[in-house]
């Protein structure tokens, strides 16, 4: 099969008639790119794939808001990785 290239407003255009797999693809050029703004634009119309992608960043950085920002934008595994980081123990403290 061969490696058909598709261009962003193509994508855009069918990502807005719903297709996920397009929401999800141009999540992964904005990913490519580090543009974070535009991911966080893809999570605010609903693509949980670009959920992931960030908050895996944002646990990469260890940044606890940002892991509540895309929680509260409703990727729910945001929240549980904050929970996480949240009740690790601190950097040479024991419990």
């Amino acid at each position: 099969m061969a490696n058909m290239h598709v261009d962003r407003e193509t994508l855009r255009e069918l990502a807005d008639e719903g297709n996920e797999a397009a929401l999800d693809r141009l999540a992964d050029l904005a990913d490519a790119a580090g543009d974070l703004g535009e991911l966080s634009e893809l999570l605010d119309e609903g693509s949980m794939h670009a959920g992931f992608l960030l908050t895996r960043r944002a646990v990469a950085t260890r940044n606890l808001r940002e892991l509540q920002r895309i929680s509260d934008a409703g990727y729910d595994e945001a929240g549980n990785e904050l929970d996480r980081l949240l009740k690790a123990p601190a950097d040479g403290q024991r419990e």
